[in-house]
């Protein structure tokens, strides 16, 4: 990720997927049975519908998001709409792991559970013991 001067380019889209990918696979056999239909989208900032009907002033205050509904909610009779779609937030991810100094890997896996975890419809204490339950080391 750096050249020969220290200074690297930031990681792009696909590497941040790459990482999200990495975790979705890592997670439990009985979670990732139920993700086969989630789209994983990875985009530069959030739009402004979108932050507004978060009500989030500013762009890189939100690193991820779910849409959809969640698995104890669905329904047979659901059919037609949209896929549900996790959305990694890249600027907002890179600008967080600048700030705090986590590992990439880490936030990237932080952000994709929790949005896994509205998708099964988990509290924070169950997203957390999902998190903890992912082994982040390198295979």
């Amino acid at each position: 990720m750096s050249g020969q001067d220290g200074i690297g380019e930031a990681p792009t889209a696909e590497a941040i997927e790459a990482i999200a990918r990495d975790v979705i696979a890592r997670l439990p056999a009985a979670f990732v049975a139920h993700l086969g239909d989630v789209v994983l989208i990875v985009e530069e900032f959030a739009d402004e519908e979108t932050l507004a009907a978060l009500g989030i002033a500013h762009p890189l205050d939100l690193t991820g998001l779910y849409h959809g509904r969640p698995v104890g909610e669905k329904s047979s009779m659901d059919s037609g709409g949209l896929p549900d779609r996790i959305h990694l937030y890249r600027r907002a991810i890179l600008d967080e792991w600048v700030e705090t100094g986590v590992r990439l890997d880490d936030l990237v896996a932080h952000v994709t559970i929790h949005e896994i975890g509205h998708h099964f419809g988990l509290s924070d204490d169950d997203m957390h013991a999902l998190e903890d339950a992912v082994d982040m080391s390198p295979k």
